[in-house]
């Protein structure tokens, strides 16, 4: 009998549990639906359409040099994928299991129809539970527990074939989608190669020595970037294990984060919107006129502070921050100019080409100390000192022009050093001031 081949964020022919099913089953039709309206708000941001048209055109290659083809639809997930296997006969639809609210809704909506298999994450987050059977909501401890379920199970070879069906539904044309930016297009500074092909070199040429330290130093290329190709499911999580180095603790437990996000999202679907400590809901966000233009201000780049402006300017121009910076940035929104940890949240969520809504909503209410593991509101991170420890002197040459001629000793901080060019904008607000308000307004919480 035939079947369907739900893809969602698993755009990838190898180490797919899903497809292999599928492939066993007899013909399989490989689908993909843009479903705009299932995640309202959280709707793919812009630097994700740019990376999914690119990933979308590299699978449907993949697919037609086996002898198969990926039919795109745009539309309802639901009706699309009901009314499908009514056209095509098809008795099941086989997937890889997703925890988004939007996602989880719509495969409950697909019932006994919907065959799910686990291929995303190094263990599934339903197994990695406390001893009450939850979801662990401090990282550590789910560390501990994920030990039980490690190494995960090697990554499944690719099916060495995928039978076609008689006949083809009609498919959607991807360029009638219009994921591409329109002119201007803002794009030009994306330096990615998305699909899978590349997220298989860049496992295969991981480099992970002196990755502890490598990877908070911004003028260094000490990350793996591999975090959009995960998103997208390019790669699998056990086939990134299994190329990294059991001595690569550090990168591990980035990787094991991952879970982690989405069994918070697990236990709290709407963890993106909502404060994990109902608390902060009593915190006094600046919002008006002054407030909007510094958020305006962080966006863009012109803050005063170097560090962060530098990140929000790659940010912008290449779809992705590196990650020491972007706490920085973060901070700096949330805790220098108390606006909502949400504001940056969907700015991240629109400009991050790895965007993930687990992932960024943890990370975020991390940052902030609202979430369920998370920093203390009063930790305010000092993005001057913080530009100088980790040597992002030429990081900032890079990204902000305007400092390129300062000395190191003065390029984290122009208006200490008395350098400041015309041409870069003067601090939003100074560090103790900025850590004072913030401070009081931490007071009014507790």
């Amino acid at each position: 009998m035939t079947t369907l081949l739900w893809l969602r964020q698993d755009l990838r022919l190898h180490d797919q549990p899903a497809l292999v099913a599928a492939a066993h089953a007899g013909p399989v039709i490989p689908v993909y639906i843009l479903d705009d309206d299932a995640p309202g708000d959280w709707r793919i941001g812009g630097a994700q359409c740019w990376w999914l048209h690119h990933s979308l055109t590299a699978l449907g290659a993949a697919l037609e040099g086996k002898g198969s083809r990926l039919i795109l639809r745009r539309g309802d997930a639901v009706a699309i994928l009901t009314e499908l296997m009514e056209r095509t006969g098809a008795d099941a639809i086989h997937a890889i299991r997703h925890y988004e609210p939007w996602w989880r809704k719509a495969e409950a909506a697909l019932g006994e129809r919907l065959c799910l298999h686990d291929g995303n994450h190094l263990a599934p987050p339903e197994q990695v539970t406390t001893g009450s059977g939850g979801q662990f909501r401090i990282y550590s401890a789910f560390w501990k527990g994920l030990q039980a379920h490690l190494p995960p199970e090697k990554p499944l070879a690719l099916p060495r074939a995928i039978p076609a069906p008689d006949r083809w539904p009609k498919s959607d044309a991807l360029g009638d989608w219009h994921l591409l930016p329109a002119k201007p297009d803002w794009s030009g500074g994306f330096d990615w190669t998305p699909g899978e092909d590349e997220a298989r070199h860049k496992i295969a040429a991981l480099d992970l020595d002196g990755y502890d330290e490598r990877r908070n130093l911004p003028s260094e290329e000490g990350t793996s970037r591999l975090s959009p190709h995960l998103h997208f499911g390019e790669v699998s999580p056990r086939a990134v294990w299994h190329a990294s180095d059991a001595h690569d603790t550090t990168f591990r437990k980035e990787l094991a984060w991952r879970d982690f996000t989405d069994g918070v999202v697990l236990a709290l679907p709407d963890y993106a919107d909502r404060n994990g400590r109902p608390a902060f809901d009593k915190l006094p966000w600046r919002t008006g006129k002054a407030a909007n233009a510094d958020l305006r201000a962080w966006q863009r780049g012109r803050t005063g502070y170097p560090i962060v402006d530098a990140g929000m300017r790659q940010l912008w121009h290449t779809g992705w921050m590196h990650n020491r910076v972007r706490m920085i940035a973060a901070s700096f929104l949330i805790k220098h100019l108390l606006i909502d940890w949400r504001e940056g949240e969907r700015w991240y969520w629109d400009c991050l080409v790895d965007a993930d809504y687990g992932n960024n909503a943890v990370n975020w209410q991390w940052v902030a100390g609202t979430g369920i593991d998370a920093n203390m509101f009063g930790r305010i991170m000092a993005p001057l000192s913080q530009s100088e420890k980790f040597d992002a002197a030429d990081y900032i040459r890079q990204w902000v022009p305007e400092l390129a001629s300062l000395p190191d000793g003065a390029i984290h901080d122009p208006d200490d050093a008395g350098c400041r060019p015309d041409a870069y904008p003067a601090k939003l607000i100074g560090h103790r001031e900025a850590r004072e308000r913030a401070l009081a307004a931490g007071r009014k919480v507790r």
